[in-house]
């Protein structure tokens, strides 16, 4: 495994971390006892950062890192995320601040979460959602350095609308983050245009979400591919849309064995070949998973492979809205 510095902190950071949206819910049956295995063997293979979210199972995630960190006797790094008050994901242009995160929620979430973490202090906090006209009410900002000052966050962050990476270019100027998370992939490449770069010259840590655009880029899923009742994907991947993605996928699947990799390991690649990149975080439920995927975290891709994977970007938002 390598690392990585944290933006502008001290803080080492391996370039693959753990995902555990999947085992909050929504991603079909749960298995905790799965879950925290999977998440040990992580610890186990020099994986150190791992993200979660309220939202995920309403603090069930946090509850296993906890559990996790008690069974193995090991910690790391822990990312969380305050949900929008106003439960939309994701934020609307036009709304107020004050309606989606007021200072008191900021705080009462950061409680809570703590408390399902087990933790006294959590390594970064970041807003859900984000809207770069927020900057203009810094009531936020001050229920940030309250809870740094209080010592309840180390860091703080926000993550950004999927698909738009445009709404944080003024967040990543501002000094006031230190860092955002993206989606980020072989088909999503735009943060590479503009906010990537910014990123870099302002020493902001940047976390790559879906890496695997929800399970297409492991190469995994076929046309007839059937997902559990529970599993929120029957709403992403709808017939018409998965033959597409299976088409696309199929022109990967030649470049990764040509190059001795899975798709998976290609999509990982692709991420950490930026230099922007500080981790990728893909959801891990299993130990082969964990596996396979840190074997990514070594030789990067040539840039000539690189111009190749840029003429396979497919700008899309498959994301049902919510909220």
């Amino acid at each position: 495994m390598k690392f990585r510095n944290f933006g502008k902190t001290t803080e080492n950071i391996s370039e693959i971390g753990h995902g555990t949206w999947g085992m909050g819910g929504m991603w079909g049956p749960r298995d905790d006892r799965q879950a925290i295995r999977s998440l040990c063997y992580s610890l186990e293979k020099g994986i150190n950062f791992i993200d979660t979210a309220y939202d995920y199972g309403n603090g069930h995630s946090e509850s296993l890192i906890a559990s996790t960190f008690k069974e193995s006797k090991k910690t790391a790094f822990v990312a969380t995320k305050i949900q929008p008050k106003n439960l939309q994901w994701p934020a609307r242009a036009g709304i107020s601040m004050q309606d989606v995160f007021p200072s008191e929620h900021i705080i009462e979430q950061t409680e809570m979460s703590l408390k399902n973490l087990r933790m006294e202090c959590v390594d970064l906090q970041q807003l859900h959602v984000w809207q770069d006209a927020w900057l203009k009410d810094l009531n936020w900002l001050e229920a940030v350095q309250q809870l740094k000052e209080q010592g309840k966050i180390r860091y703080f962050g926000i993550s950004v609308n999927d698909h738009q990476p445009e709404t944080a270019l003024e967040a990543v100027k501002s000094g006031y983050i230190d860092s955002i998370q993206v989606i980020y992939n072989i088909f999503e490449q735009r943060p590479a245009e503009e906010l990537f770069k910014l990123c870099l010259k302002h020493e902001v840590a940047v976390i790559v979400r879906v890496p695997f655009d929800e399970g297409a880029l492991t190469g995994t899923l076929t046309p007839s591919t059937q997902f559990h009742k529970k599993d929120w994907r029957k709403h992403y991947f709808t017939e018409n849309r998965l033959e597409e993605v299976c088409r696309r996928v199929d022109k990967l699947k030649i470049i990764a064995e040509r190059l001795k990799l899975s798709v998976s390991q290609l999509a990982l690649k692709f991420c950490l070949s930026h230099a922007a990149t500080t981790t990728v975080i893909p959801g891990m439920r299993h130990e082969s998973h964990i596996d396979e995927n840190c074997e990514a975290s070594a030789k990067l891709l040539s840039d000539k492979v690189l111009e190749e994977l840029k003429t396979l970007a497919w700008p899309k938002n498959f994301y049902p809205s919510h909220g």
